[in-house]
C-alpha cells in the first residue's frame, strides 16, 4: 500500500512539472504573438510620430546633404581607417626553424619511478 501511494505521489508530481512546463511555454509563446502583433506597430507609428512629426509622410522626409563632404574626403577617411586596421596586426616570417632540444635526464621521466614496475 506504501508502495502505490509513494508511485500515485511521484506520478501528481510528474503531471504538476508537466502542466507548470506547458503553460509557461505557451503563455510566452502567447506573450511574444501579442507584442510582435501590438507592441511593433505601436511602438514603429509612436517613432514615427516623434521623429518626423504628425503631419509629414515619410516620402516627404529628404536627407540633408552636406556640400563640404566631399568623395575626396570620404576616400581619405576610409583609406586611414584601412591603414588603421592593418597596422595593428604583425607580419611574421612564415618559415619555421625547428631545432633540436637537448635530452636532459629528468628522474619524472625514468620508468624506473614508473607506476607499473615489474616486482618479480
Amino acid at each position: 500500500m506504501k508502495n502505490l501511494l509513494l508511485y500515485i505521489d511521484t506520478l501528481s508530481e510528474g503531471y504538476v512539472i508537466l502542466a507548470t512546463g506547458l503553460t509557461i511555454v505557451f503563455s510566452g509563446l502567447l506573450l511574444l504573438t501579442l507584442v510582435f502583433k501590438y507592441g511593433l506597430p505601436t511602438m514603429l507609428y509612436v517613432y514615427k510620430i516623434i521623429s518626423k512629426g504628425p503631419d509629414k509622410k515619410v516620402k516627404e522626409i529628404s536627407p540633408k546633404v552636406n556640400q563640404e563632404f566631399t568623395g575626396e574626403i570620404a576616400a581619405a577617411i576610409s583609406v586611414a581607417i584601412h591603414m588603421y586596421l592593418n597596422e595593428r596586426h604583425d607580419h611574421e616570417n612564415a618559415i619555421l626553424t625547428i631545432k633540436q632540444a637537448r635530452k636532459l635526464y629528468s628522474p619524472w621521466s625514468s620508468k624506473i619511478y614508473g607506476a607499473y614496475t615489474n616486482r618479480f
